[in-house]
């Protein structure tokens, strides 16, 4: 039997991802039961695009509800508090420098469902993550990305 991959979120996208599967279960669903009615009313459900489509969209709400509901049961929530101030671990914040001399750059290290990287939220499954997980303030890392391997510098870690 496979194990559940842990979603690691803060307590504000834990509360995010509650508000989501609330609205899919209490609203969002009953809107597209109301569409599947409709569109049976339209005649022969084999030409019935409305049908069709209003059924398509059920699916994939049902499979949102399943994929939140999996989410939120192996959430674990990411605690900084107790964790070495100057160690990189899912929740910090840390300013890089690409080597030799590159502009200073800030990323928050956060779970994949709260990874936003206009917003310098990048995910902890995401190569540059993986790097700097476990590194320290000076660390020098080398990182695999799609063009190619970069090196950097970490200049700072804190607490978000």
């Amino acid at each position: 039997m496979m194990t559940e991959k842990e979603t690691f979120v803060t307590e504000e996208g834990l509360q995010k991802l509650k508000d989501e599967l609330d609205y899919l279960i209490t609203e969002k669903r009953k809107e597209v039961v109301e569409r599947i009615k409709i569109a049976r009313g339209f005649g022969d459900l084999s030409e019935n695009s409305e049908y069709d489509a209003a059924k398509d969209e059920q699916a994939f709400v049902e499979g949102k509800i399943i994929q939140l509901e999996k989410m939120i049961r192996n959430a674990k929530i990411i605690n900084t508090a107790d964790a070495d101030s100057d160690v990189i671990s899912i929740g910090k914040t840390v300013v890089i420098q690409e080597l030799p001399d590159g502009e200073e750059e800030t990323y928050q290290i956060v779970g994949r469902t709260e990874a936003d990287p206009v917003q310098g939220k990048i995910s902890n499954d995401s190569p540059m993550a993986q790097s700097l997980l476990g590194k320290q303030i000076g660390d020098e890392v080398s990182v695999q990305t799609p063009g190619g391997e970069m090196r950097i510098k970490i200049n700072k870690v804190h607490v978000s």
